[in-house]
């Protein structure tokens, strides 16, 4: 077989412990599974369903790593998020069982063009331009279950410059993962590499050029993103 041009190198992150690397398939997000966070977004965490959106594969940035300030935008937020690993396929899969198919954990920075987001909202429309968008996915080494078990609590944290702008509790999720994982997989057949990043809890903010963000959750490390002049 020949190709008309040579095809993309596969988007991967990287695994702790090990020269290997998990090749990523897709990347699955949870819209407002902190409490608080949906509100502060105008919601009521009550009252609505988990829902998903997605970002592309090549959208992964490691730790460490420089991030552009994107263009089309004058509200470049942060959001730290708890990253689950497929390692095991599925469809329709049981919560009591969703555990199985996780092949481990991550620290994640979901960024996200706010007004873009805001806007293609209050329209209606997708919310694509605003969080799918090139390197807008910051995810660090993926360690596996079988070593650290499946973190159900422990602090999530974010700081930009050394200064904590968001601290909760992995506890707080209003879907666990085996819920997400389960939900998920009713609607869309989950595959090794699928990435889900869980939600974000309340202090989402504004990142500027020249800022040095950095996302910690208990047990995962920490991963570290400078954000560069703007594109």
């Amino acid at each position: 077989m020949s190709y008309i041009f040579p095809p993309l190198p596969v988007p991967t992150v990287a695994v702790a412990g090990s020269e290997a690397l998990l090749p990523v398939r897709r990347i699955f997000c949870v819209g407002r599974n902190y409490a608080a966070h949906a509100r502060e977004m105008g919601k009521d965490p009550e009252r609505e369903p988990p829902f998903f959106f997605t970002k592309p594969a090549d959208a992964v940035v490691a730790s460490g790593e420089s991030v552009a300030y994107p263009p089309e935008t004058e509200n470049f937020h942060y959001e730290a998020e708890l990253v689950v690993a497929i390692g095991r396929a599925g469809r329709d899969i049981a919560r009591d069982t969703a555990l199985s198919h996780v092949f481990g954990y991550a620290v994640g920075n979901d960024l996200t063009r706010r007004d873009l987001q805001l806007a293609a909202r209050d329209k209606g429309r997708p919310w694509d331009f605003g969080k799918a968008f090139d390197r807008s996915a910051v995810i660090g080494p993926v360690h596996p279950a079988e070593q650290i078990g499946h973190p159900d609590r422990g602090f999530i944290r974010l700081a930009v410059n050394g200064e904590i702008r968001q601290d909760a509790d992995l506890s707080e999720l209003i879907w666990s993962v085996p819920e997400i994982v389960s939900i998920l997989s009713h609607s869309i057949a989950l595959r090794p590499g699928d990435l889900i990043m869980t939600g974000t809890p309340a202090g989402v903010g504004p990142l500027a050029p020249g800022d040095t963000c950095t996302v910690a959750i208990e047990g995962l490390g920490e991963i570290v993103t400078p954000i560069g002049p703007r594109e």
